[in-house]
């Protein structure tokens, strides 16, 4: 029981690690503001009542506590709902207006056909009771439909006005759309931690999906990698350094796609973003689109470390190469050493010189050959 009070009071109070923002303090100037207007107009509405029926003190107080429980009520439900979108407060204002506007016109219009006209009719009270209890049935009825229709609608509906469309200006760089490869093999989280990504991630509903059904398989591995993109996304959702949002993919572009790699590819073309993935097909596929694409292998070779020609270095040979004589070791970044006549020393740690440097998209490769009286220069 503490522990879920304790969960709706922790949001009012925030992160005290971190230091406030400019816009978060004004808010919070406004929900103060909000609840002395509110304590106002609750004191106001008491004194009122208790000097009308003085005999009646218990209704002032009734009063007086319920306009505070609303006021409270409006600040919890602000507060708890984090994560508004701007797109389902619009459908709702909109939907309202527009409720309203419909539920007005029907009604004027339905009068002259279900009540009598005239003055008597004007001046009956049950007459003019009756048009008041059908007018607020329309307007409920009109109000429930257009809320209803443009919150399944509102990834269709823009704000025009004739010949200019108010978009979206992203602020900071491009939000990143994680592909379901790029999930399962959790450097993505790594990154996260180091906060070298510093704008928002999203994940759509579609690959969360395709990582719950690759964890429900029933071939083990398949398994075991379904549940490690579960469990690399709970992690990247729990850390603070980085900001995570499932996005629900329900725009009109893609109701005609498919396959998981091209729905990735227009939902980051609709919103503007950039596609985080291993897959090099998928990567392909996106430059040919116009999608600017991450591919955190090319990420990784870039930070290998640069070898240059003439450098020496030491590297253990572990296994022989593909031509006569050559053997093959490995630096600690996963750089892969091909050694001219290093056959005889496998198993062992030489001293090379550095003669090419060969960037495939495999990753980078050092060739090189046996120094025999080393004189270390580089790495």
């Amino acid at each position: 029981m503490l522990n879920f009070l304790w969960s709706l009071i922790a949001p009012l109070f925030g992160d005290f690690t971190t230091p406030p923002r400019s816009g978060t303090v004004l808010l919070w100037i406004v929900r103060g503001l909000f609840g002395v207007i509110v304590l106002s107009v609750a004191l106001v509405t008491g004194l009122y009542l208790t000097n009308l029926y003085p005999d009646n003190f218990v209704f002032s107080m009734l009063a007086f506590a319920g306009i505070l429980l609303a006021g409270l009520v409006v600040v919890l439900a602000d507060v708890l709902v984090r994560h508004k979108q701007i797109t389902t407060l619009s459908a709702v204002y909109f939907g309202l207006l527009l409720g309203l506007l419909l539920g007005n016109i029907f009604s004027n219009a339905l009068y002259p056909f279900v009540f009598p006209t005239g003055p008597n009719a004007e001046a009956d009270p049950h007459l003019q009771q009756q048009r008041h209890v059908l007018a607020l049935m329309i307007t409920a009825v009109c109000c429930y439909v257009t809320i209803s229709t443009l919150l399944q609608t509102k990834d269709e509906f823009r704000f025009i006005i004739p010949y200019v469309e108010f978009s979206k200006q992203v602020k900071g760089g491009k939000p990143l759309v994680l592909d379901t490869s790029v999930i399962i093999d959790g450097r993505i989280a790594d990154i996260c931690d180091t906060r070298f990504i510093d704008t928002k991630l999203i994940v759509p509903r579609f690959v969360l999906q395709e990582l719950q059904s690759v964890a429900d398989s029933s071939d083990k591995l398949k398994r075991n990698r379904g549940r490690r993109g579960l469990d690399m996304l709970k992690r990247m959702q729990n850390n603070p350094k980085v900001e995570l949002q499932m996005h629900e993919a329900n725009l009109p572009e893609l109701r005609e796609v498919q396959k998981v790699d091209e729905r990735l590819v227009v939902l980051a073309k609709a919103l503007g973003a950039r596609v985080v993935t291993n897959d090099y097909n998928l990567n392909k596929i996106a430059q040919l689109q116009g999608v600017d694409v991450i591919n955190l292998n090319e990420l990784a070779n870039a930070m290998k470390s640069v070898a240059l020609p003439g450098e020496v270095m030491q590297v253990r040979l572990v296994k022989p190469g593909d031509q006569i004589g050559q053997g093959v070791g490995y630096l600690e970044d996963g750089t892969m050493v091909v050694v001219e006549q290093g056959r005889h020393a496998i198993g062992q740690e030489v001293y090379i010189t550095v003669t090419s440097v060969l960037q495939t998209p495999a990753g980078r490769m050092i060739f090189g050959r046996i120094e025999s009286r080393p004189t270390l220069t580089g790495a």
